[in-house]
């Protein structure tokens, strides 16, 4: 079996620095696939930038928590702040979800409505994931999968790190890996044998990343970063190193490292 790579970044349609790192990363670098914010300031910009750059496979970058819902927020009380942006409690949140019928109903009309505002854009959905992996949440997972599978996608990200490729990865989340991939299974959704990203998530720096590649093993491996061309953007994580992550995609190791693997998109990779 050979080692078959996806380079993804997240949070497509965040702000205009993202989509600019998002596409001269791809256009320059090695990054294959992009996850979209359908309900963000600059998601129609996402949305052009990916119809001029159709070999990135773009997916729905599910957006729960610490972002702008699609619905009104009269329509998802539970869901939003006074603001009206989603709740930033997440473990409050993945509380009322599981006690609160109402609040899964309300959970149940935003994910649809942002597939649909997926949909709308008239571009193939190459994978679904979520924000803040927020679909770690049993509750959420069994919403987001069941819907997915009804508009047809067939990838997912399942957020497992192998210790062997990070040192320092946790293990505490295998258990909620382990349900994730079965629930997938059971709507017809496949996933990457693993994922790089979350121990240095805002950290991803080009010497990290060189390192990584080479010692990947077989089977499909997902590596994920946040790149922007500079950090202070509204919306932008304190403390991440945007501009760090867009070189280590532009990194001329990470170029020789990647080109020794088959890379594309999700569904691609996971066809292969």
């Amino acid at each position: 079996m050979t080692s078959r790579l996806i380079v993804n970044a997240d949070d497509l349609g965040l702000s205009p620095q993202v989509n600019a790192a998002i596409e001269r990363a791809h256009r320059e670098g090695v990054l294959t696939a992009a996850s979209l914010m359908v309900g963000e300031p600059a998601a129609a910009e996402g949305v052009g930038l990916a119809r001029r750059n159709p070999r990135l496979a773009v997916g729905l970058h599910l957006t729960l928590t610490d972002g702008t819902p699609i619905l009104p927020p009269g329509r998802i009380p539970t869901l939003v702040q006074p603001d009206g942006r989603f709740r930033d409690d997440m473990a409050g949140l993945g509380l009322a979800l599981a006690i609160s019928g109402a609040a899964r109903a309300q959970l149940r009309a935003e994910v649809a409505a942002q597939f649909a505002a997926f949909r709308a854009t008239g571009l193939p959905c190459d994978h679904l994931n979520a924000h803040k992996h927020y679909h770690l949440h049993p509750v959420i997972a069994a919403i987001a999968f069941a819907e997915a599978a009804r508009h047809g996608i067939r990838a997912v990200r399942i957020p497992w790190e192998p210790p062997s490729l990070v040192p320092g990865a946790g293990r505490a989340l295998l258990p909620m890996i382990l349900l994730l991939r079965r629930l997938a299974a059971r709507h017809g959704l496949r996933a990457p044998d693993r994922v790089v990203g979350l121990r240095w998530s805002g950290a991803f720096t080009p010497d990290r990343l060189a390192d990584v590649l080479p010692r990947l093993p077989a089977g499909v491996t997902e590596v994920y970063l946040h790149p922007a061309t500079e950090a202070g953007f509204p919306g932008a994580a304190p403390g991440y190193r945007y501009a760090e992550e867009l070189a280590a995609l532009l990194d001329p190791r990470v170029r020789a490292a990647a080109a020794r693997h088959p890379t594309g998109g999700y569904t691609a990779m996971l066809a292969a």
